[in-house]
């Protein structure tokens, strides 16, 4: 019986969050099946790129919020 995995039982399997038994058969399913195989090989290096992403704003994007804020601060005192 072949079984087809979703993307969100991979990210599971990838992030250690799926039970025992789904763990063994998507382990089972990859070395068997080069197209799932290939899928997870593409969310893995999607997951290595995660810590590389940059969560927090720019200087500027900072400073333009706060311009922004003091000059709708400033009408609405008028």
């Amino acid at each position: 019986m072949e079984q087809n995995f979703t993307q969100n039982q991979l990210i599971r399997f990838i992030y250690k969050e799926s039970d025992a038994a789904e763990m063994m058969q998507i382990a089972e399913a990859l070395s068997s099946d080069p197209v799932l195989a290939q899928e997870y090989e593409e969310l893995l290096e999607a997951m290595e790129q995660l810590p590389q992403v940059q969560f927090q704003p720019s200087g500027d994007s900072i400073r333009t919020i706060l311009q922004y804020s003091e000059m709708t601060a400033l009408e609405t005192s008028h």
